[in-house]
């Protein structure tokens, strides 16, 4: 499968995905209602389309029925927009599918509550599976993503700790369980996985093919993350370096800190304690209150406040101010240049092509039983997709 076949395949798919979502939610009620009409903002945004791609094609590999398969994977694809304005929301991102994150563009509440009702909607079609499956594969599949759900949040929670209370001693093989919990589990693992009980598959080939999914997430998460360094915001459809933004804890940025200085050591440290401004202009200002206090100047050049009132204002402005400083231009780019210096990104692409190559080799034992057909190639077509962004 070439490369304009593969997204000719990944496309379709998502549209089949949407068309289930907007079966989901109905029209009189995003007509009725802001919260269903908002719950299409990311969908309908341009997207790969790889999740519920995965369901299907190992679905449809087994010889499984579209008809049986779609709405789990318009469920999958369902999660993983809530959990982008989740994510989004948590990690302060300003950027997504090359548009404005929701919660810049509608605020907190409204993001937050929206992405709730996205996963509350996702529990019925899954109910529905009863009667288009039997109640056995349903309750596996309702298994699986109950499963996918835990796993996700958890991985969530240790990345965001790791940034809360600071730390840097992070191994790689630290990283790698993390991402596994966190992206993996429901972009590649979950969705073969449904995909796999939907077809009736035996439990050693739905193993099998997790196992595959597993290491092919890991690659595709790691090289993701290399993108965000090095891709074009234009082709990414994220904030360039955001991740050092966010202070996340990237092979890249673990990689630099075990050959930096001491000296390095505690500037990164310093510069990743840092919260990053509240909005994209900001990021010359000293804290939330640096708005103020320039209007406080200018109204003390125009006569309106005494200096008496100046310096009373001025120390009121300050003790507001709890956040302090925050990252600017000058920390991410001294970040870039530390990464660049110590091959940081030479060593998450090698290993990303490490896991790619074991996905592979996985995928390779699974033809043994798979058989060859348009969907199964998809899947070797995607292990060449992420091999090829690698090198």
């Amino acid at each position: 499968m070439g490369s304009a076949e593969l997204l000719g395949y990944l496309e379709d798919c998502r549209v089949l995905a949407l068309q289930e979502i907007q079966r989901i939610i109905p029209a009189e009620q995003r007509e009725a209602s802001p919260l269903y009409a908002l719950m299409l903002d990311y969908p309908l945004r341009e997207a790969k389309g790889l999740r519920p791609a995965l369901c299907i094609a190992s679905c449809r590999a087994l010889g499984g029925k579209l008809d049986a398969v779609v709405r789990s994977a318009a469920v999958l694809e369902l999660f993983h927009n809530a959990f982008l304005i989740h994510d989004d929301i948590e990690d302060g991102s300003l950027m997504r599918r090359g548009g404005p994150t929701l919660h810049r563009t509608h605020g907190l509440p409204i993001a937050v509550n929206v992405g709730d009702a996205m996963l509350a909607l996702a529990l019925q079609p899954l109910l529905d599976n009863v009667a288009v499956l039997g109640l056995g594969p349903a309750l596996r599949i309702l298994q699986a993503v109950a499963r996918m759900t835990r796993e996700s949040v958890e991985g969530q929670a240790l990345e965001l700790e790791w940034i809360r209370h600071g730390v840097l001693d992070v191994t790689d093989d630290d990283y790698v369980r993390m991402v596994e919990q966190k992206t993996a589990w429901y972009s590649f693992i979950t969705p073969v996985t449904v995909g796999a009980i939907t077809a009736r598959a035996p439990q050693e080939h739905i193993d099998a093919l997790a196992a595959f999914a597993r290491s092919l997430g890991i690659a595709f998460q790691i090289q993701d993350d290399v993108l965000n360094l090095r891709g074009q915001e234009s082709d990414y459809g994220k904030e360039i370096a955001g991740d050092l933004w966010e202070g996340k804890r990237t092979l890249m940025l673990l990689h630099m800190l075990r050959g930096a200085s001491e000296t390095e050591r505690q500037e990164v440290a310093r510069i990743l304690r840092l919260p990053r401004p509240d909005e994209p202009g900001d990021a010359s200002a000293e804290g939330p209150g640096a708005a103020l206090a320039v209007m406080l100047s200018r109204l003390v050049e125009e006569g309106a406040v005494t200096p008496h009132g100046e310096a009373r204002l001025r120390e009121a402005l300050r003790a507001h101010d709890a956040r302090g400083p925050v990252k600017t231009e000058a920390d991410v780019r001294l970040l870039l240049s530390l990464i660049e210096r110590q091959g940081s990104l030479e060593h998450a692409q090698g290993v990303a092509r490490q896991w790619a190559e074991d996905a592979e080799r996985r995928l390779a034992a699974c033809r043994e039983w798979l058989p060859d057909s348009v969907h199964r190639r998809l899947l070797d077509s995607l292990v060449a997709y992420v091999l090829a962004r690698i090198r």
